[in-house]
């Protein structure tokens, strides 16, 4: 009796924020999860009716959905796995051994890129790309062959301008790991000739692993539910060349009005997400 008052003593504290994640997180994700199973529209219905698995099918039979599929791979492990993760480890170990206004204009520039909206920063990355945007115009200064990237590389376009703008976060993330590496073990590697790429790959990838693994999975949920920055620079066009799962899920249940089928391919986003966290998890827990 004592030790079930105690327990229940304990789980006061916590019993609001218990209450609030049932509310505006478990309740929304079970409603969205008996709405996949239904032919929910926003028009032309009186009430919806229970379809079973014909939504899951019918995504799965769909050449758009599986392209989304695709490109929404190809974004992820671009702008996110290669991208942010790769320039931002890069960045913190450079900016180590960089004088302090180095470091402290590099930190500004690269943080502003991070906290910009992402409507901003997506205005300002379609102007870099258009056909009369900035990149044209440099080339055609350097006298080297401009194009219209959004419509020839439209899925590299905005695959940089999440690099360019998320970036930041794997910069802190990595500066933070790399201060903690102790100064003696980085003493004692240069005593037995680690240095460099050596360094690297036998000493400070090793030590900082769990962040690395840490890094990895909340820049690839994040790059998964990119949405606003590809919106404002391409639509998912042109012809469905950069559209991927956010955008070609809006596209379904809010402009084809098929609330059902949308809410389907969300669940399916959420299970690619899923997929990816239970990975880097198992990573994390063989490396522990």
């Amino acid at each position: 009796m004592r030790r079930t008052r105690r327990a229940l003593l304990r789980a006061v504290p916590v019993a609001p924020a218990v209450v609030l994640l049932l509310l505006f997180l478990a309740g929304p994700i079970a409603y969205c999860v008996v709405i996949a199973f239904t032919d929910l529209q926003l028009t032309g219905q009186a009430e919806e009716s229970f379809v079973g698995f014909d939504n899951f099918r019918r995504a799965l039979g769909d050449d758009a959905f599986l392209n989304a599929v695709w490109l929404t791979l190809v974004f992820t492990v671009v702008s996110s796995l290669l991208g942010q993760n790769t320039l931002g480890l890069a960045l913190a170990a450079l900016l180590r051994r960089a004088s302090r206004p180095v470091r402290t204009l590099t930190g500004a520039v690269v943080i502003t890129a991070w906290v910009l909206p992402e409507v901003v920063a997506g205005f300002l990355l379609y102007a870099f790309f258009r056909r009369e945007g900035t990149l044209n115009a440099v080339l055609d200064w350097l006298r080297l062959p401009s194009q219209n990237w959004l419509f020839t590389l439209p899925i590299l376009a905005v695959s940089f301008a999440n690099v360019w703008r998320g970036t930041a976060f794997s910069m802190l993330v990595y500066s933070a790991a790399l201060d903690e590496i102790p100064q003696e073990v980085t003493e004692a590697a240069e005593v037995d000739g680690a240095v460099g790429r050596r360094r690297l790959w036998h000493v400070t990838l090793p030590m900082i692993r769990r962040s690395i693994g840490t890094n990895l999975m909340l820049n690839t949920l994040q790059t998964l539910s990119v949405f606003g920055l590809i919106w404002v620079m391409t639509r998912g066009g042109p012809s469905g060349r950069s559209q991927t799962l956010p955008l070609y899920m809006y596209e379904q249940a809010f402009q084809n009005s098929v609330i059902g089928y949308g809410t389907a391919v969300a669940l399916l986003l959420l299970l690619i997400g899923s997929l990816f966290s239970v990975l880097y998890l198992r990573l994390l827990r063989t490396e522990a």
